[in-house]
């Protein structure tokens, strides 16, 4: 009898979340119904419908969550190690100055120390960037990893990045050798990377000299492929003997006239160069700074692959994204645990959670075709065995990493592969996968399996969802809209899970609505809402606190903390005020033929002191950003119109009763919008709001009160 390797539980919120969908639905359709007895703005009707609509998609994900567990120590019953299927790792980089090549050498390393047969792990390294600084990082990892990985092995290491290691405490003996060698290894690649250039004088080898030499003609977006085998597990061994994984470079070809699909075309040629290569049934993708925290994650995805019942519809197993370094109330919602965990769990009780860019361990096969998987060739996904220096390998090995390679193969990107046509290329992968019949499964142990590096900027993170909000809209308004064609294609919940975040960019517009109507009606004493005495305000009452009541049940369920989950509703307030709107308007302006204005976004502040204002809870507002313009236009409305709105309630008979439910929408967004009058008007520090933006605001304020006055009066 096989013996069980993983089991799973209907998470027992399901019932509740369904009881509430009844409650909810019902008091919806009574807040519909007041619209259209109750004289009301147009707009306020706009806000509730689109609300109820997001609300709506969004139950697929609490209808049936799942919770799962797996149990890698009974994986040896189940088959001997030497018979594991081989892992190929695929990394991605693009740029040595945004991504330290230090830190994404350390990455590597973290895979390359997995408790695994090393003569059937490979680490693929793509540098989209063509760098040699990122090259030069990789041949000194390589010698550095015949020490690191016997080291780790012999000591019991979970932190297999040097990089996090070192930096998680001290260290003597044996350990404060291997510091010193990690600190010589950083001395030289930064050394590098300050002059520009890898310089000759820094490379021992002949060989390596030879290959240095090269790149003087090389560009970003010009030059040939370049792969180099950096460690080969038939011929290179660490310093106790034992054989070392396979550590392969490659910057794929690049020309001005091709086209290269940013990272969905990197690992398609990452794919394509491994098949020539290893050819390993399974394969892992990790960002360049999301290093292993547990050397064991592969055999946690290997219960699943290896269950025959389970594995011939199994596309890809998710861990979720976990981060290291947030502060102490996480200000920037760097954990997005709704998006990666609660998200995950609910369509993992559907067809399997999505693929969310990294921390995926992938079956080859279901990156070709549909299941039942047809093979072209009985082996097509056979493990090769030949070197991987040869020059037959690696002959094949430049013809799959050319530029040209695509042109008159165009099922990459649409049939086989990571799909292109969007900018979150993950989400549509994992979605096509879905409707192409697949399933995928969410695997959270406790010990996170990968920790990353989230931004520790503000303007970062908005900058970063807004270019999210852009790739959804395409996806959206494609022929693959989840709505028309998942919703047949998975299932109806499954669509709704995949067009909420299609949508996501959408919550600009009642979030826009709410922030500023009510308010401006304030100021000028109109009442837009039931009075506190009138029946239906308590409806209002309902419908807001139910949301986040659950919102906070379900964070806290998932291990988040009280205090960070307020910066996540604040960052969800914050991005649909600014990076939505600024993302569904670069969408509306590249599908009428116009190019989005592009920001310039320079800092203010040097980056140690960004980092201090971050660990100490400050929000950072010294870039002169559009973003930062919308937050503080709608603060100012808000503090204004609160307090004289107030004011004028006050003084009026009845006027409190009038004007309650509006009085404490806006004392709820002065109250998340306190980080951002701080910035405007009281903070000194390097983090404060820049005088062109505060005085933006400002103006800006003045002309909606004007036009509020006009409407209103």
């Amino acid at each position: 009898m096989a013996p069980l390797l993983h089991t799973h539980q209907i998470h027992p919120r399901a019932n509740l979340n369904r009881l509430h969908f009844l409650l909810y639905s019902l008091s919806l359709l009574l807040l519909l119904l007041h619209h259209t007895t109750t004289p009301s703005s147009f707009l306020l009707l706009v806000a509730d419908v689109f609300l109820a609509f997001m609300w709506l998609l969004g139950q697929g994900y609490r209808w049936r969550p799942i919770r799962r567990w797996e149990f890698p120590e009974l994986l040896s019953k189940a088959t001997a190690s030497k018979d594991l299927p081989a892992l190929d790792v695929f990394i991605c980089t693009a740029d040595p100055y945004k991504e330290p090549p230090v830190g994404v050498a350390s990455t590597a390393l973290s895979a390359l120390a997995f408790d695994y047969p090393s003569d059937r792990l490979s680490v693929y390294v793509s540098d989209d960037g063509g760098s040699d600084l990122t090259l030069f990082a990789f041949f000194e990892a390589a010698k550095f990893a015949r020490c690191w990985l016997p080291f780790c092995r012999k000591n019991g290491v979970m932190e297999r990045s040097p990089e996090a290691y070192f930096q998680s405490g001290g260290c003597d003996g044996e350990a404060e050798e291997m510091k010193v060698m990690f600190e010589s290894l950083k001395e030289r690649v930064n050394c590098a990377m300050e002059k520009g250039y890898v310089d000759l004088n820094l490379v021992n080898s002949p060989e390596e000299k030879e290959i240095f030499k090269t790149w003087k003609n090389f560009t970003r977006k010009d030059h040939p492929s370049v792969i180099q085998v950096l460690l080969e597990s038939k011929k290179d061994k660490d310093s106790t003997g034992h054989p070392l994984p396979n550590l392969i470079y490659i910057s794929r070809e690049k020309r001005p006239a091709s086209p290269h699909n940013f990272k969905a075309g990197a690992l398609n040629a990452l794919l394509r160069v491994s098949e020539t290569m290893t050819n390993a049934p399974l394969i892992l993708t990790l960002d360049c700074d999301m290093f292993s925290n547990d050397p064991n994650a592969p055999q946690r995805a290997l219960c699943y692959f290896l269950d025959k019942n389970f594995s011939p519809n199994l596309s890809f197993v998710q861990f979720p994204q976990r981060y290291t370094g947030l502060n102490k109330n996480d200000i920037y919602d760097g954990e997005f645990r709704r998006l990666f965990i609660l998200g995950e769990q609910g369509l993992d009780g559907l067809q399997g959670p999505n693929y969310v860019g990294t921390g995926c361990f992938f079956s080859r096969r279901s990156l070709y075709s549909s299941p039942p998987v047809a093979m072209p060739s009985s082996d097509q996904f056979k493990v090769h065995s030949c070197l991987l220096s040869s020059e037959l390998v690696l002959l094949k090995a430049h013809e799959a990493a050319s530029s040209e390679y695509e042109h008159d193969r165009k099922e990459w990107g649409s049939q086989i592969g990571f799909r292109y046509g969007s900018l979150v290329e993950d989400y549509y992968t994992g979605y096509i996968l879905h409707c192409q019949g697949w399933r995928s499964v969410f695997c959270n142990p406790d010990r996170p399996a990968f920790l990353g590096e989230a931004p520790k900027s503000l303007v970062d993170a908005l900058s970063q969802s807004r270019r999210w909000f852009v790739g959804l809209y395409q996806v959206c308004f494609s022929i693959y809209c989840p709505l028309l064609y998942g919703s047949r294609k998975i299932s109806l919940l499954a669509g709704f899970c995949y067009m909420y975040y299609a949508v996501w960019g959408c919550w600009c517009i009642p979030l826009t609505i709410y922030g500023l109507l009510p308010q401006l009606a304030l100021f000028n004493g109109k009442s837009l809402f039931p009075k506190a005495s009138d029946p239906w305000f308590f409806l209002y009452a309902y419908l807001f606190l139910s949301t986040y009541v659950q919102d906070l049940i379900e964070f806290m369920e998932v291990g988040g903390l009280i205090q960070r989950w307020w910066s996540e509703q604040r960052m969800w307030l914050i991005k649909g005020i600014s990076s939505s709107t600024f993302g569904t308007l670069d969408f509306i302006l590249s599908q009428i033929g116009c190019s989005a204005p592009g920001f310039n976004l320079t800092s203010k502040v040097k980056k140690e002191e960004e980092n201090k204002l971050y660990e100490n809870g400050k929000f950072v507002f010294s870039t002169a950003s559009p973003f930062f313009v919308s937050m503080g236009t709608i603060a100012i409305v808000n503090v204004i119109s609160f307090i004289f709105g107030f004011i004028k309630a006050v003084i009026r008979v009845g006027g409190l009763d009038e004007m309650l439910i509006q009085l404490l929408l806006s004392g709820f967004i002065v109250t998340n919008s306190w980080p951002v009058y701080e910035a405007m008007f009281t903070r000194k520090d390097g983090g404060k709001m820049p005088e062109s933006v505060t005085k933006a605001s400002i103006l800006l304020s003045s002309i909606l009160f004007c036009l509020g006055n006009f409407y209103f009066t």
